[in-house]
């Protein structure tokens, strides 16, 4: 067993952020000594290799919980998945790098290629490793509506929904928790659970933090509504519950 230090000096992760996954039930110590101290095994170890394995891929803290926690998690399957997206992301790095040696040899002049910046290949997988652990019942109801409407309704409904952000982004001079902006909160809300599955507090918290977390959903946010606007937003749900 080793101490909630011990284990930060391990691993880098600080003792602060070991608490923090503690309380939010991503993490919990196998045991404590009779002073209150977290003491962890190797198998706390084990998961916290997978925790930190998925944050170096972007996952958002609650979806972490949420594939660990699954009924259906496989911990073999689950690192494949991993391997994968860490080869997409050393794909990407290299196109990246490749385009910047580009630009070096001739001189800084404009490269009109922006090929080495397309995640797409990286965000559909992770969406489908995500996807993989989704035994919940709003992922059972979100592939029943979207899977009894055609092209032309998903592609409406997608559109609308990215409308939604669009109006956050005219918000976003307002306070989070006036009235204009948890309107627009309710608003999205009620859309998913219309048009995707039942929107909960504790989802509608999750998204909150995944809309600003960075990665393909931010810049998707953030190019509909200006820059600042997936930040926004997930100040605004913040807000909400704050109000209680």
């Amino acid at each position: 067993m080793r101490t909630v230090h011990e284990v930060s000096r391990m691993t880098g992760v600080s003792v602060r952020t070991l608490h923090y996954y503690d309380e939010m039930g991503l993490l919990h110590p196998t045991a404590l000594t009779e002073a209150g101290y977290r003491l962890y095994d190797d198998r706390a170890l084990e998961r916290l290799r997978t925790i930190l394995l998925y944050r170096e891929l972007a996952f958002p803290l609650r979806e972490i919980r949420r594939i660990l926690d699954s009924p259906a998690y496989d911990a073999r399957r689950a690192l494949e998945q991993q391997i994968r997206l860490l080869e997409l992301q050393r794909e990407h790095i290299e196109g990246l790098l490749r385009l910047a040696r580009e630009i070096s040899i001739i001189g800084g002049k404009p490269v009109m290629d922006f090929k080495a910046f397309d995640k797409s290949r990286q965000a559909a997988y992770a969406a489908e490793a995500k996807a993989a652990w989704g035994s919940t019942e709003a992922w059972k109801e979100c592939e029943e509506k979207t899977g009894q409407r055609s092209d032309e309704e998903e592609t409406r409904i997608g559109e609308d929904f990215m409308a939604l952000f669009a109006a956050f982004g005219a918000l976003r001079d307002t306070a989070p928790d006036g009235e204009a902006a948890q309107a627009q909160v309710k608003a999205l809300q009620d859309y998913i659970t219309d048009h995707y599955y039942r929107c909960t507090d504790e989802i509608l918290r999750g998204l909150g933090e995944l809309y600003a977390a960075g990665g393909e959903m931010t810049d998707n946010i953030d190019r509909v509504g200006g820059e600042g606007t997936a930040a926004f937003v997930a100040q605004a749900i913040a807000a909400r519950f704050a109000r209680g």
